[in-house]
Formats: structure tokens, C-alpha cells, sequence
């Protein structure tokens, strides 16, 4: 029994970790051993996650000696070797104690497909992957990562070949890597695809070819910008906040233009100049403020969507060739209000009225019932490209002055807290992360954010009174109750305001159309 290997393997559904079992058993079936596998199938999450077990007996059995006995599923601290496609389905082993740190060897992809509470969360919902790299090693005698997701891509395959390839490097099952590749291959080693699964093998076969780090949390990435760096030698800023500046100076070039990216370089210097080592509202503030100043419009989105860089990805995503059509179509359904605010202040207020008397009729407060746009068609294409290039409309609109006030309103704020309380300049500072998304979650973030403000620190900052030194902490709970849920009724209550009536909502009953049945 104890010669028997037991491996799990865990992959998100469409990954190919029913194709990658029956490789491993067909491979052990054509050295002879005695080999069984199961699935176990997932909750309909991020496509579904499943496991799939294998209990193997790596020889050949003697005359007359029978096949011991195998499990059909795995137990804790029973496993010789678990190979997993994503991070968290790798924390999720571990947390069922599945894992023994004296045996079981753990390969993981560092890749990550985000779960429904990571995504709905109001913040960073994310799971920490330094901290889920930590646990894990502790629970295992050996923890190697890999990112088998950009390896397959490099390698123009799917990610269970990169798999096949770490668990048959392993060593934990002495497989013959001729035997693996020709059932890889299907007896076809010339054609395109089962090269690029060769590839892929290969890749995760061969460990000194993993060199994927793990994703920091609450790491972002943006386009750089050739005179960044120039730009900020001409702004005095400390280090550590100049870091963050050129991100957000990068960020809103590309959104708008240079000169509304050299007004968040003239905020910034502002108000570091006013704040203390080691400079922590600032560096908050700066990031928070880039993400503010970059909000999301109509036209903003119409950028992203009709970007050439947006297409090649798609394309690699989709493993299409050079020569292979990809039709991209676009699903887009405009609220009255996002039309209204990229218009001028007089126009938007106007057709704001008539989409507010509209929803109260009709219950709508959308354009018609949605817009397919194939963008990947000239005609599409140019209808994208034209709303984008309204990017000179945006300093005329209506949203760009209600952002630039509310901004303004903020910064007296944060200068006036810097002077008091580093630990309320602080709060201060991430507040406008409460103001993200669009229509009903902006509209949302938007009246949180005013009711911190309005209630707890214009009574207190922008008086000649004395900063009460609780004010921090009642903001930070503030803070952390507009966020624990999104129609606001924590944040409510924290402030001690009443909660609102509830929503008037217009049911329509539609008679039955002729011709038409019930069942």
C-alpha cells in the first residue's frame, strides 16, 4: 500500500483536467501499472472548478500478484503530489488539509480567475497571493509556482498540457517522457497543434524555465509614456510619492491630454509639500486622486473598446491565426445619465429631466432596449473611433465640472487634515475610491462619499474649531461600513442618519399577445 502514488489535480472547467487524467492514465495503462482515476465536479463558479484523483501502483505486478485496493477519493494529508491551474484552488486543497507537510509536493499556477465575492467586493476584494504562497508552503514539504497560464499562451497551447508536462517532471509518477509525448500527441507528432502541445509539455516539464513571480496585491499596471520621467524631474516630489505620480501622470495623459495630466502633477506637489515623512496620505492620495481623475465615460470606454492592442488580445486569447477571421461584437446599453454627461451643462441638464421623467413612467432609464455593435466590421469600428475621438468634448461636459468641484471640495479637506492629523489625513485620502464604476454603483459610491464628507469632516475641518483626535477613527469605521455594503445602509447607520423610503418601482402588466398559450 504504501508504494501506491496519489495524486490531485485541480483545474477550472474548459482548462482540460479531464483530458489531462486520462493522459496520466493512459500513459501509466501503456507502462503497465495498475492505475485508477475519479472526478470529483465543483460548485458553477468561475466556470466550475473540479478535482481529479489518481491513485497509481508505478511498476509492474508480479506473476500472480494482484492490484492492491485503491481510493476513490482523497484524504487528508494522504497525497503524494497535487498539481493545480490556479491559486486559490490551490489555497482551497490546502485549507481541506489535504496536503501533508512532510510528503506532498504542490506544483501551482500563480494564475488567477477571480471568484464572484472577489469581484462584487466595493474594494480590493482580492485574496492575498503572498499570503496564500506562505500558508501553503508551510502546509506542504515542497512548493514550486509557475504561471501555466502565460506559458501556455507563449507556447500557443491550453494550460493541461503545461500541466501533463510539470506532473510528469515531478518524477512523483517514473513516467517515460517518450511514452507521455506520444499520447500527447495522439500518434501525430507533425501536426501544428500537437507541436504547440509539445511545446507546452516541454515548458512545464523543464523547472528552470519557471520564472513567474507571484502578483503583489493591490498592483497596478499602466501604460508607460516615453517623457514621464522628464516631466517629473520638473516637480518636486518625495520618492516615494514620485512612484506613485508617474503612474497617475502616465494614466491621464492617455486619458486626456498632457495638460490635465501636468494639474494632477500640480495637486500632488501641493499637497506633499504640506505632509510629513514617511509621506502616507500622500502616496494614498496621489493614488486616489489618479483614479478619480481617470473616471470612466461614454467616451472613455468607446477608447478602450475600439484600441488596436484591445483586438490582439483577443486574438491571442482566442489562439486564432494570422489568417483566421475574429468577428468581435459589442454589447452596449447607454443610460440616459451617461449620454447626459458627456454633454454641456445646459444640454445635459435638459435631457437629465426627461430621462428622470421617463424612468418615472416607464421604469427605463436606458436608450431603447441595447445596442450591438460589431466592432470588428469598418462600420463598427468607426463608429467607435468617432465617439472616442469626442475626447475634446470632455473639459466642456457636464460630469467633467461636477468631478472637478466635488475634487476641489476633497483637496480643502486633505490640506486641512494635513495640517491637523496625519492619521485623519489618511482616511481622508482614500475616500474617493468609494467614487468608482458607473450609473447606479457611481451614483452609489458618489452619496457615500458626500455623507462622510458632508457629516462627519466639513463640520470639523473647515471650522476654527479644534481637530477632535477621535475624528479619524470615526471616519476609518465610516470608511469601512460604506463599504461592507453597496445600497449604504451600514454607512447609514454608523452616522446615525435614518434610511431611506424604499424604491417606487413601475410594474407594467403587458395583455397576452394572440396566438400565444399559457403552459
Amino acid at each position: 500500500m504504501s508504494e501506491i502514488k496519489k495524486i490531485l489535480i485541480l483545474a477550472l472547467g474548459g482548462e482540460g483536467g479531464g483530458t489531462l487524467t486520462e493522459w496520466v492514465v493512459e500513459a501509466g495503462l501503456a507502462c503497465g501499472w495498475p492505475i485508477q482515476a475519479t472526478s470529483i465536479p465543483g460548485v458553477a463558479q468561475r466556470t466550475g472548478g473540479t478535482s481529479y484523483y489518481i491513485e497509481c501502483l508505478p511498476r509492474n505486478l508480479a506473476n500472480g500478484e494482484i492490484a492492491p485496493p485503491m481510493c476513490l477519493a482523497p484524504l487528508a494529508g494522504d497525497l503524494d503530489l497535487i498539481v493545480s491551474s490556479e491559486l486559490l484552488e490551490t489555497a482551497r486543497a490546502v485549507e481541506r488539509g489535504l496536503s501533508h507537510p512532510q510528503r506532498t509536493q504542490i506544483i501551482s499556477s500563480t494564475a488567477r480567475s477571480l471568484t464572484t465575492q472577489e469581484r462584487i467586493h466595493m474594494q480590493d476584494g482580492r485574496f492575498d497571493a503572498q499570503s496564500i504562497e506562505q500558508t501553503a508552503r508551510q502546509a506542504c514539504a515542497d512548493l514550486q509556482l509557475l504561471d501555466m497560464t502565460a506559458l501556455a499562451r507563449a507556447n500557443g497551447t491550453v494550460v493541461s498540457s503545461v500541466m501533463f508536462g510539470a506532473l510528469v517532471g515531478s518524477g512523483v509518477l517514473p513516467l517515460p517522457r517518450p511514452i507521455c509525448e506520444k499520447v500527447l500527441c495522439g500518434g501525430d507528432v507533425q501536426s501544428t497543434r500537437s507541436k504547440a502541445s509539445l511545446a507546452g509539455f516541454e515548458a512545464g516539464f523543464l523547472k528552470e524555465k519557471w520564472h513567474f513571480p507571484l502578483i503583489e496585491s493591490a498592483q497596478y499596471a499602466i501604460e508607460s509614456v516615453a517623457n514621464t520621467t522628464r516631466i517629473l524631474q520638473g516637480v518636486s516630489l518625495p520618492s516615494a510619492v514620485a512612484q506613485i505620480a508617474e503612474h497617475g501622470y502616465a494614466r491621464l495623459l492617455d486619458h486626456q491630454d498632457a495638460d490635465y495630466a501636468l494639474e494632477y502633477l500640480h495637486a500632488v506637489q501641493t499637497f506633499s509639500a504640506i505632509d510629513t515623512a514617511p509621506h502616507a496620505a500622500s502616496q494614498e492620495a496621489a493614488r486616489t486622486l489618479a483614479l478619480w481623475m481617470a473616471y470612466e465615460d461614454v467616451i472613455r470606454v468607446a477608447d478602450l473598446k475600439s484600441r488596436r492592442s484591445r483586438f490582439e488580445q483577443i486574438r491571442r486569447d482566442y489562439g486564432a491565426k494570422a489568417d483566421e477571421p475574429i468577428v468581435v461584437r459589442d454589447f452596449l446599453k447607454p443610460g440616459i445619465a451617461e449620454i447626459a454627461d458627456i454633454l454641456p451643462p445646459a444640454l445635459s441638464k435638459r435631457l437629465a429631466a426627461w430621462g428622470q421623467a421617463r424612468h418615472r413612467r416607464t421604469g427605463s432609464s436606458t436608450l431603447g432596449g441595447g445596442l450591438q455593435l460589431a466592432t470588428s466590421t469598418v462600420t463598427g469600428l468607426l463608429t467607435m473611433r468617432l465617439l472616442a475621438s469626442l475626447r475634446w468634448l470632455r473639459r466642456r461636459s457636464a460630469r467633467f465640472a461636477a468631478e472637478q468641484a466635488l475634487m476641489q471640495r476633497w483637496l480643502a479637506l486633505l490640506h486641512a487634515a494635513l495640517k491637523a492629523d496625519a492619521a485623519l489625513a489618511f482616511e481622508i485620502a482614500r475616500l474617493p475610491s468609494l467614487i468608482k464604476g458607473y450609473s447606479d454603483t457611481h451614483a452609489r459610491g458618489k452619496a457615500n462619499f458626500l455623507r462622510i464628507t458632508e457629516h462627519l469632516l466639513q463640520p470639523a475641518l473647515l471650522t476654527a474649531q479644534p481637530v477632535d483626535g477621535e475624528l479619524a477613527d470615526r471616519v476609518r469605521k465610516a470608511f469601512a461600513a460604506a463599504n461592507a455594503s453597496p445600497d449604504g445602509h451600514d454607512l447609514l447607520d454608523t452616522l446615525g442618519l435614518s434610511r431611506p423610503a424604499p424604491r417606487e418601482h413601475v410594474i407594467h402588466f403587458a395583455k397576452p399577445q394572440p396566438g400565444l398559450r399559457r403552459t
